[in-house]
């Protein structure tokens, strides 16, 4: 069966949306949380990178139809970062942004403001790094992540001149907009620019925004490290998947970041590919069949029915991660997407930090 444009619209109009304001000793932070959390399962929980907010992020991903029936199972907790939600107050002159550090330290407060023990994550850029934070501080908290172009290093001090130096000649939604799209994005899809250019410029607080970034530029290494049996390295302990787009200019920054995590690099992608729809699927297939509550009807057919598209094709596609970001691609079968995993025995890529993780990855499909 497959839905209506009427029975998404019904369905997004029966979900219950309250927003919030959550104290914190590092200022409010605004939440949006549409649906009702339930005892048995837990919530997704969401984060942007700078220059978004929780709307101009996920919109796209969550109104998809997919979306909108899992949506209608598990409530969904939009965090906006301090200052960047829409309509959002300047911050008074002398105010002390959070570090990243210091978001991921809100986090434990906004799930006791409602009522919760633990989330899987869904975040991109600098959210996706907080969240990070967070999971290797609390992992008992997170159930799974779904990181899109993150970027677990400090940047450096020939990054950090550069962008020094860009900040002279270009306007902060330039420099936004570099973060969020490659080149090739920037030079031929003149529409999606010009939109999120627009909201830069025009849906924004500067002040506030100029604060994020510089917050996202100070961050420190997370340090994670690839899981070994019998050892106690810091690294992620729940089941992760990193997601990022051929094109997307973080591209090189998540490759060498998969060493420890498995890999959805999407073909014939850009910068933003929760706005694809095989990244719904790829959402479904990794995270909610570790979930028995999740009763879906749908999602639940789908997923069976397309388990065995998630094979190996090695023969079809090669490609050579190494720390210097090297990479060797044949892009066949158009509108497909690659994922680095380890497959269990039931066709899912799955990673729970046990010797799972040890094996070499395979290179894998997933199909929708």
């Amino acid at each position: 069966m497959v839905l209506e444009d009427s029975d998404v619209e019904m369905i997004v109009a029966e979900i219950e949306v309250s927003e919030h304001d959550v104290e914190t000793p590092y200022g409010r932070i605004h939440c949006t949380m549409k649906g009702v959390p339930k005892n048995d399962r837990p919530i997704i929980l969401t984060m942007h990178d700078i220059g978004l907010n929780h709307k101009t992020c996920w919109d796209t991903l969550f109104n998809h139809e997919d979306m909108s029936e899992i949506m209608h199972h598990f409530a969904v907790c939009h965090v906006d970062a301090p200052g960047q939600h829409e309509g959002a107050n300047t911050f008074s002159t002398g105010y002390e942004y959070p570090s990243m550090d210091q978001l991921s330290e809100t986090l434990p407060l906004v799930l006791k403001h409602f009522g919760l023990k633990s989330f899987i994550g869904m975040a991109m850029g600098a959210g996706a790094y907080i969240l990070t934070r967070f999971a290797l501080d609390y992992p008992n908290m997170v159930e799974g992540l779904l990181l899109i172009n993150i970027n677990p290093c400090a940047e450096g001090w020939m990054d950090w001149a550069a962008h020094k130096l860009s900040g002279l000649t270009h306007s902060l939604p330039d420099t936004i907009i570099s973060h969020l799209f490659g080149k090739s994005e920037i030079h031929n899809n003149h529409d999606l620019i010009g939109t999120y250019r627009h909201h830069i410029q025009q849906g924004m607080n500067h002040f506030n925004l100029d604060l994020f970034v510089k917050a996202y530029e100070s961050r420190r290494d997370l340090e994670i490290e690839r899981p070994v049996p019998g050892s106690h390295v810091r690294t992620l302990k729940c089941p992760s998947l990193l997601v990022v787009g051929d094109n997307s200019p973080a591209v090189d920054a998540v490759v060498t970041s998969s060493v420890f995590r498995p890999l959805l690099q999407m073909a014939d992608c850009g910068g933003m590919p929760q706005v694809d729809q095989i990244l719904t699927c790829a959402f479904t297939k990794f995270f909610l069949p570790s979930v028995p509550a999740a009763s879906m009807t749908r999602l639940a057919r789908s997923r069976t029915a397309s388990g065995s598209s998630v094979t190996s094709f090695e023969g079809n596609r090669s490609r050579s991660h190494t720390t210097e970001g090297n990479r060797s691609r044949s892009h066949t079968n158009e509108g497909r997407s690659r994922s680095h995993t380890a497959d269990n025995q039931h066709g899912h890529p799955h990673v729970d930090g046990t010797a799972n993780d040890q094996a070499a990855p395979k290179s894998t499909e997933v199909s929708c």
